[in-house]
């Protein structure tokens, strides 16, 4: 009798051989890297300046490469961070302070831009894929040895998406200088310099906002005076509401459009240019109805709305400013201001019914459809 055993085969999965990084030579001289970035605020978006083990030397252990650290410059607006080796071990990941402007606005404000470094094994004394798992400091010479020196260093360099969200809408610069260094406390052997233009934009809080009101609904007595002398008595008067335009774009739009609008019926015989208020009880007649006009005033030129019109605001991106801080803001941003004129002319008072009069007024902003 034979008997036939069977056997399964097993097959073991092998991890892919793990490689070294490519040999480096650290960066003599500057090393300018320019990088442009946009957002909106709704949906900010991290900004690498170093991706993720960027290499900055790595050679046999005898080229001293497993102690480069980073360094910040003599100049804060460039980065502040320590200038020289702290040999601090691995205490993780730490930030950079970096000053950020708007010069649009004259907006500035500080960044915290996170960075660390990895420590790399030429032999796999240590590791199973030549990496140290521990996170330095970028500014620190410290190593953590075992059996044998490691032979180079990688860095990590960038802007969180919750800290780059602080910044309001505009055009936002910033410069970052920093020092690589060789050995303890060693000599600079190179320059990084990141120019950085980050634009941002807030479409969802683009606004036409009334300072005094707090936001973009308000009351508004037209200041209507009750005048006898000379006769016959006449009735009329002008009131002025503090506006302001915010695109949403850090006021760097060409050009905006208003819209004007009221709720009264359109009657016989009401001028074009006019907005009316209507007496409380509800008649439509000549003599229940007042006339006003609106003006704005733009730039140092007054500007004439009529109902329902487009009316074109151009140079928006070199108006003049004012800062205002938004409903659910905790920093301020700068709108264009225009304040808005209610002027209701005299009228003989004997031609208008007695009592209260009102009406409701919309003014729309219309965005460009082509952004920043």
């Amino acid at each position: 009798m034979r008997v036939v055993m069977l056997v399964p085969a097993l097959w073991v999965a092998q991890p892919a051989a793990a490689q070294r990084p490519p040999v480096t030579t650290p960066a003599a001289g500057t090393t300018v890297t320019a990088l442009s970035h946009a957002f909106d605020r709704a949906a900010p978006q991290p900004l690498p300046l170093w991706a993720p083990r960027t290499v900055l030397g790595f050679d046999e252990v005898m080229h001293g490469h497993g102690r480069l650290h980073v360094t910040c410059t003599d100049d804060p607006a460039r980065g502040r961070c320590p200038r020289s080796d702290t040999g601090e071990g691995p205490t993780g990941r730490q930030s950079i302070l970096l000053e950020f402007h708007e010069p649009r606005s004259g907006q500035r404000r500080d960044i915290g831009v996170s960075g660390w470094m990895e420590r790399v094994e030429w032999e796999r004394s240590c590791s199973d894929d030549y990496w140290d798992k521990s996170e330095y400091p970028l500014w620190t010479s410290a190593t953590r040895e075992c059996h044998i020196a490691p032979a180079g260093t990688a860095a990590t360099l960038q802007v969180a998406a919750t800290d780059i969200g602080a910044l309001v809408a505009g055009r936002w610069r910033a410069e970052l200088h920093l020092d690589v260094r060789g050995g303890v406390g060693g000599a600079v052997l190179g320059r990084h310099v990141f120019v950085l233009e980050v634009t941002v934009t807030d479409t969802e809080r683009a606004a036409i906002h009334l300072p005094e009101h707090g936001g973009s609904a308000a009351p508004m007595d037209l200041q209507l005076q009750l005048r006898a002398v000379p006769p016959p008595a006449s009735v009329g008067g002008e009131a002025v509401l503090d506006m302001c335009l915010y695109d949403g774009l850090g006021s760097h739009s060409g050009q905006l459009v208003l819209v004007a609008r009221d709720r009264g019926p359109d009657v016989p015989g009401r001028p074009r240019d006019a907005f009316s208020v209507w007496h409380h009880a509800g008649g439509r007649a000549p003599h229940e109805r007042i006339d006003y006009r609106l003006q704005l005033l733009y730039a140092g030129t007054t500007i004439d709305l009529h109902r329902e019109a487009h009316t074109v605001l151009t140079g928006i991106h070199s108006a003049p400013l004012r800062p205002v801080l938004l409903p659910g803001m905790d920093q301020p941003v700068h709108c264009v201001p225009t304040p808005l004129s209610f002027i209701t002319p005299r009228v003989p008072a004997a031609e208008k019914r007695d009592g209260r009069y009102q009406g409701d007024l919309t003014i729309e902003m219309r965005l460009p459809t082509r952004r920043p």
